[in-house]
């Protein structure tokens, strides 16, 4: 082999490595859940691999990204710096991504193609080489659930209020602003000027009415009321703890491990 054949076979080498370094996964869910998508090439077409306007969250590795909404790269498009990003929402893309490429590193764009910052760096587990893998045995997994959430609801409730007799004045007064809700509802124009009108009056006799029989007076009224409840179901994520050469080490993982992890001889997690 004369040494130009050898020197182009070097170059190719190290271009075919440095393009395999540049990796980025899409998730079908926020926050790295459901399908997951990877490519180290650039897709003209996610319909092609089924993956068309489904992508909420991405994970981007070394290189940039560019992600746009149509197919062939066009419509709206957003550059994707290395790191994690829960949710492509907060670009105005989710469920919305069409075709993806790498950004060579000599390639400037204004600050507003950036999408915003990631969450946090992207690790990348990739098998290095020909390094030695070993299995680590899984000590502890503690699923960690997303916040708590406050859930809100309208409740109808009965109020008991004492009458001293004679007309129910404060009845008059509520019946004629149930009544003025009750007119805003319906007509419009001058039409639903009169229909309000008509709403308080009606509204006034029927308040007034109420109560006149007895010492109190029973009304509803709609009242909110709030609870906060603990999030069910899948965990966010899953903290794992193994031992590796009698030293503990802690990772977070999307999906729940088995009996071990695959590490290299530093610990480091492998996929």
């Amino acid at each position: 082999m004369n040494a130009f054949l050898k020197t182009a076979l070097a170059v190719s080498a190290v271009a075919m490595a440095a393009h395999a370094a540049a990796q980025v996964t899409f998730y079908e869910h926020d926050d790295f859940q459901g399908r997951s998508f990877t490519t180290e090439q650039q897709v003209n077409n996610f319909g092609r691999i089924g993956f068309n306007d489904r992508a909420s969250s991405v994970m981007v590795l070394r290189n940039r990204w560019e992600v746009c909404e149509d197919a062939q790269f066009g419509g709206r498009c957003v550059v994707l710096r290395p790191g994690q990003y829960a949710s492509l929402g907060a670009m105005g893309l989710n469920d919305r991504v069409s075709s993806v490429r790498a950004v060579g590193r000599r390639v400037n764009f204004d600050e507003d193609r950036y999408a915003p910052p990631p969450i946090a760096p992207a690790y990348d587990s990739r098998r290095r080489g020909t390094e030695r893998l070993y299995e680590a045995e899984v000590t502890s997994v503690r699923g960690v659930f997303g916040p708590p959430q406050q859930r809100c609801w309208m409740e109808r409730e009965q109020v008991v209020q004492e009458q001293r007799g004679g007309a129910n004045v404060p009845g008059a007064i509520a019946g004629a602003l149930i009544g003025g809700i009750l007119g805003h509802q319906v007509g419009g124009g001058t039409g639903k000027d009169i229909a309000t009108a008509g709403g308080v009056i009606a509204g006034a006799a029927v308040g007034s009415n109420i109560g006149r029989d007895g010492g109190q007076r029973t009304y509803s009224q709609d009242v909110q009321r709030c609870s906060t409840e603990t999030n069910q179901g899948r965990p966010h994520h899953w903290e794992v703890t193994y031992n590796f050469r009698g030293q503990e080490h802690r990772i977070q993982m999307t999906t729940p491990p088995g009996s071990s992890v695959t590490v290299n001889r530093r610990g480091e997690p492998r996929g």
